[in-house]
């Protein structure tokens, strides 16, 4: 039995945008109060301009007014294990903390779970500001 989480991100699938890499991606991230929230990911002719399924369905939390969060899974239509990017990883670091289990489907019933402390390690976070402010760097 796939986990729910996994399927809420294969759902979002559907959504996607992607004209010119044809690579789906889909993100479900699970609030502490249990609410789930999805994401695909939107193309843009420019690259840089496009949305990342994570940062999709994290902006949706955020929006409705939740700062925490406990669960994330992620797909592709590939199925092959897609991680979360730096950018992304990032942004959910600054919500998340470095337990936070992030899923990463590898197709099926197969799934690799991994936290995000390993995925990013030395993250820059609040207190690396204030360092750098306090040492005369920042």
């Amino acid at each position: 039995m796939t986990d729910d989480l996994i399927d809420a991100a294969r759902e979002a699938l559907d959504a996607a945008y992607v004209p010119y890499s044809e690579y789906t991606v889909g993100a479900a991230l699970r609030t502490a109060d249990g609410t789930v929230f999805t994401g695909c990911n939107i193309e843009n002719a420019n690259f840089s301009n496009s949305l990342h399924a994570e940062e999709v369905a994290i902006a949706e939390a955020i929006k409705n007014g939740h700062r925490e969060f406990d669960r994330l899974a992620v797909t592709s239509g590939a199925r092959d294990g897609v991680t979360p990017c730096g950018m992304c990883r990032q942004t959910l670091a600054e919500f998340c903390d470095d337990d936070l289990p992030v899923i990463c489907d590898e197709g099926g019933e197969s799934t690799t779970e991994y936290t995000l402390g390993e995925l990013l390690p030395e993250t820059i976070g609040p207190e690396t500001l204030e360092s750098a402010k306090r040492s005369g760097k920042g």
